[in-house]
């Protein structure tokens, strides 16, 4: 078993890691410079009382609180997070900041067709929903079509979001975590709302799969190339298999 894996098992590590994490994020915002763009469209769907689904990649997970909060401001958001120890400590860590976390994935199985009710009871109150269409465990900057189906079926907009800051460190994870830095620009950026029919067929859900990857990935490399960063790549067609035979040879370890 990874060392880290064996030192979040202590409910009093786990809790002092949230912890930190929350006061970090309050961190680098409050020294930040911090401005929104394309933060109209969400805003005015926000006032007409219509709930929508907020689309970012896992990487950009740090600072979606306050991403959120720029224009959604005090209203409810849910945030989709995995139920297993890692997403614990990242549920725990949002809730210092406000949004609601719904457990699970929009996989197939009992876990996901249970996230996936409580997304629907969530639009359907008129709420938002956050989702990291990569998560959790990637491939990374590839959308799942999980995302696609909540969409069709709740009939709402998939509003593209995304967040860079101009200091920032990018970790080896599978997803490359960008980790923003005190002192930083930064950006909080929302794309055009990507509509999806409620009668789809399966080539039209794979169509706006990839749609809403094409503008995702888009809206991210954009953001970064604008504040002169090097933009993150996708996964290429052997880093998923790269994923699996890392994930395999940890958990024969823990064993």
């Amino acid at each position: 078993m990874q060392w880290h894996k064996r030192i979040i098992r202590s409910e009093t590590t786990r809790s002092t890691l949230c912890w930190l994490a929350a006061n970090y994020v309050r961190l680098i915002h409050t020294t930040g410079r911090w401005q929104t763009k394309g933060g109209d469209h969400p805003a005015h769907y926000l006032t007409e009382g219509k709930p929508f689904i907020v689309a970012f990649w896992h990487q950009r997970l740090l600072m979606m609180p306050y991403t959120w909060r720029s224009v959604g401001g005090d209203r409810p958001f849910n945030m989709l997070i995995s139920a297993h120890r890692d997403g614990d400590i990242i549920s725990r860590t949002i809730a210092y900041f406000g949004p609601k976390t719904i457990a699970g994935s929009t996989g197939k199985g009992k876990g996901g067709a249970a996230a996936l009710r409580q997304i629907l009871k969530a639009l359907k109150a008129g709420e938002v929903v956050g989702m990291t269409p990569d998560g959790p465990r990637g491939p990374r900057m590839r959308a799942s079509d999980g995302i696609i189906q909540a969409a069709r079926m709740g009939n709402v907009p998939i509003f593209p979001l995304t967040y860079s800051a101009s200091n920032r460190k990018v970790l080896g994870s599978w997803d490359r975590f960008v980790l923003p830095l005190p002192f930083s620009r930064g950006v909080f950026h929302w794309g055009d709302p990507i509509h999806v029919d409620r009668k789809l067929d399966e080539a039209g859900i794979e169509a706006k799969r990839l749609e809403l990857e094409t503008a995702l990935t888009k809206l991210t490399q954009d953001t970064d190339a604008a504040l002169g960063l090097k933009t993150i790549p996708p996964a290429g067609p052997n880093e998923k298999a790269k994923q699996k035979r890392s994930e395999m040879a940890a958990e024969e370890g823990g064993k």
